[in-house]
């Protein structure tokens, strides 16, 4: 059973990583943890995402007061585990704890242009294109 449990001082070394042709797409774990400490004047929450007791990836999200929305800034699934909906799972739950929060009415999220998998995940979860670009990131967005 998928599940998000939060990033602590006793598993946040769970060695997860992307395969090598999708690291231009995803930051390493070192660099979402990074990101969440940066980001935490904006509530960031970094999830470790467990199969049963198994490490398979990891998602970060904050907030976007200005934008009276979510930033979900990332997720990925180790290269072990990917192509089992572990994935989707996750990102339905960071949603889901989005939604329980319930402090804006939408998210946001970037994906690198190429990146086909993300994109047809993040439409599986009902965002769409804004026809906005951050260089060469795209930018997507569903209401809550």
């Amino acid at each position: 059973m998928v599940h998000l449990e939060e990033i602590t001082p006793d598993n946040w070394r769970s060695g997860l990583q992307v395969a090598k042709e999708q690291q231009r797409y995803v930051a390493s774990s070192a660099g979402l943890l990074a990101r969440a400490y940066v980001y935490r004047g904006q509530r960031s929450q970094a999830r470790l995402i467990l199969n049963g007791d198994t490490p398979v990836g990891m998602a970060l999200w904050y907030d976007l007061p200005d934008m009276d929305a979510y930033d979900f800034s990332q997720i990925f699934i180790d290269e072990r585990y990917q192509r089992r909906g572990y994935g989707l799972a996750a990102a339905r739950l960071v949603l889901e704890e989005m939604r329980r929060d319930g402090r804006f009415p939408g998210v946001y999220l970037c994906y690198i242009d190429g990146n086909d998998a993300a994109r047809r995940l993040y439409e599986q979860l009902g965002f769409a294109r804004t026809g906005e670009d951050d260089g060469d990131e795209l930018v997507m967005y569903r209401k809550m």
